[in-house]
C-alpha cells in the first residue's frame, strides 16, 4: 500500500470531524452521484469534492491529477484527504496517485459508499450509507 492507509466509513466520518481542514473526494461517476446519492458533510462545513476516477464509458479519467491538484489547492500541506468510491477499489487507485502527487496523508475508504456484493449479488449492507452517516440523493 502506498498511501496512508484503508479506513471504514465511521473513522472517515471521525477524521473529517476532528481536522477542519480534512476534505473528502468522492471519485465515483456523475451517473452514481445522480441516482445513488453523495455524502453530506455539509453539517460539518465542508463540500464533498467530486472528481471521476473514470468516465461515464468506464476509461480513466486523463485529467484526475490535474483536477484532484486544482480541487486541492487551499489544503494545508498536511490536511488529511480521504478518498471514497462505490467499494473501495477505485478509491484505493486514487489514494496511491494522490500519494504520488505529493498529497498526503491520503486515506481510502475500504468500503466505499455502497460495499461490496454480498451473497445475493447487491450492494448497500456496507459502506457510507449503510453506516448510517449523512449522505443526499442529488
Amino acid at each position: 500500500m502506498s498511501y496512508a492507509g484503508d479506513i471504514t466509513a465511521a473513522q472517515a466520518w471521525e477524521l473529517l470531524r476532528e481536522h477542519p481542514d480534512a476534505i473528502l473526494i468522492d471519485v465515483r461517476t456523475e451517473a452514481e452521484w445522480k441516482f445513488v446519492g453523495v455524502p453530506d458533510t455539509s453539517s460539518i462545513e465542508r463540500p464533498t469534492v467530486l472528481i471521476e476516477w473514470v468516465d461515464g464509458t468506464g476509461a480513466r479519467n486523463p485529467a484526475f491529477a490535474d483536477q484532484l491538484v486544482a480541487a486541492l489547492q487551499q489544503r494545508p500541506a498536511d490536511a488529511p484527504v480521504v478518498f471514497l468510491c462505490r467499494s473501495g477499489q477505485r478509491s484505493a487507485h486514487a489514494a496511491t496517485t494522490a500519494t504520488a502527487l505529493g498529497i498526503a496523508p491520503a486515506f481510502n475508504v475500504s468500503e466505499g459508499f455502497e460495499g461490496g456484493l454480498d451473497a445475493s449479488g447487491h450492494r448497500g449492507g456496507a459502506g457510507w450509507r449503510a453506516s448510517g452517516l449523512p449522505w443526499r440523493q442529488s
